[in-house]
């Protein structure tokens, strides 16, 4: 028997379990951003890989500058001026100093750097003024990344600074896993298309549009394959081309329980493995995730805000599952309401909403005009609240837990 109007805990678990992470490529480090690594980078030198000055001034001997005062200063011989990308052609002695620059070598024998303007200096000689300790500012060889250390782990995110570090190692091309493709179509015998001028009965079709935009969002290019009339024959066509020219196929409409939702019957006809109908929420209670030729398809409700309910909170794991990520589960946060919920939550409700902070506290901002269809309350939306089934009202400042679908964990 199919599992039916599960909890939602349940679905996400069961749609998680499904994926595994698909075949890795290798691609140019500047193509790499937003991707994910496909395995661990160890870093096979230190970065930097010299001991080297954070400023301008002046390396010296530490044990020089022991008895140095404003009254009584170290004065030290320069015996040469090192700049970023020099390499020092002498080892310090006993009173001599180096000019050196922002990231030139530290000289061998110094093992102390004072910034220029607290000396008096000419070019010959150089007066320090108070003793410094040995490996005073010295960026010491390792200071960013050790030799040996890993740099970045298999199912990391690619960010822009991780780009840097990979550029540091000298790492022209990197091993991520490959992007999934993703199928997209709507069913429905009333939608147009948006530039048609509307008639009686019909709608446009803004979920192919919104859906393709979430699936962009997710560094996805979508494969849209247009409208199916609501007949069992067309669904199942759609279906089945869906299925055969990508990876995981996403389609709207036609999985309630009307005479026309012909998701569900269709995708039986072509032997597809129901792993669940229905979640136990409002909204987003609509949804269909099955399995056929061990490819996933998710089925969310026509209902704009209910669909990407569904899509947030099933396909987005899903597909970062497949994609790679370490965890792909989305950040559960603990927030304030900033207005009441007025009504009890005979079932799970989701409450599509923004994180602001107010007083240095994350709170949640409530979104919109709360239903189905309206997919405006979700314009801006970066949360979506969770309140348990049996939760009476609840006054502004009562704490919530919130599901959060960026990578800030």
């Amino acid at each position: 028997m199919d599992r039916f109007n599960i909890p939602l805990s349940e679905a996400m678990d069961l749609a998680v379990k499904e994926a595994s992470a698909l075949c890795s490529e290798t691609v140019p480090l500047p193509d790499s951003l937003g991707r994910v690594l496909a395995a661990d980078v160890i870093a096979s030198h230190d970065v930097p890989h010299f001991d080297r000055s954070p400023f301008d001034g002046y390396a010296f001997r530490a044990r020089d500058t022991t008895r140095a005062s404003k009254d009584a200063p170290a004065r030290l011989n320069i015996i040469e001026e090192i700049r970023a990308g020099d390499c020092p052609r002498a080892s310090l002695e006993a009173g001599q100093a180096v000019k050196i620059l922002t990231g030139a070598p530290i000289p061998p024998g110094a093992d102390a750097v004072v910034k220029g303007e607290e000396t008096e200096h000419t070019a010959a000689a150089v007066a320090i003024f108070e003793p410094f300790a040995p490996d005073s500012n010295i960026v010491y060889a390792g200071e960013d990344v050790r030799a040996g250390q890993i740099a970045a782990k298999a199912g990391d995110v690619i960010d822009p600074p991780l780009v840097g570090v990979f550029a540091s190692l000298g790492l022209p091309r990197v091993d991520v896993i490959r992007r999934p493709n993703v199928a997209l179509c709507v069913f429905g015998s009333e939608l147009i298309e948006i530039q048609e001028p509307l008639l009686p009965g019909k709608i446009r079709n803004s979920n192919l549009y919104t859906f393709s935009a979430y699936l962009k969002e997710e560094g996805l290019r979508p494969l849209e394959l247009g409208v199916a009339p609501d007949d069992t024959e067309s669904v199942a066509d759609a279906i089945k081309r869906g299925v055969a020219r990508a990876d995981v196929l996403v389609t709207t409409g036609g999985v309630s329980v009307g005479d026309y939702d012909l998701a569900r019957p269709a995708l039986q006809s072509l032997g597809a493995e129901i792993l669940f109908w229905k979640m136990d929420i409002k909204p987003g209670s609509a949804i269909l995730v099955s399995k056929l030729d061990g490819k996933l398809v998710l089925s969310l409700s026509g209902n704009p805000a209910a669909a990407v309910v569904g899509y947030k909170l099933i396909g987005v794991p899903y597909l970062r599952k497949i994609m790679g990520h370490a965890d792909p589960m989305p950040a559960r946060v603990k927030l304030k309401l900033l207005d009441p919920v007025k009504k009890p939550s005979p079932r799970t409700r989701i409450l599509p909403g923004a994180l602001k902070i107010v007083d240095g506290a994350a709170c949640f901002q409530q979104y919109g005009v709360k239903g189905n269809g309206v997919l405006s309350s979700l314009i801006g939306c970066d949360l979506l609240g969770v309140i348990p089934a049996g939760t009476p009202p609840l006054p502004a400042g009562a704490c919530i837990e919130a599901f959060c679908f960026s990578n800030v964990r």
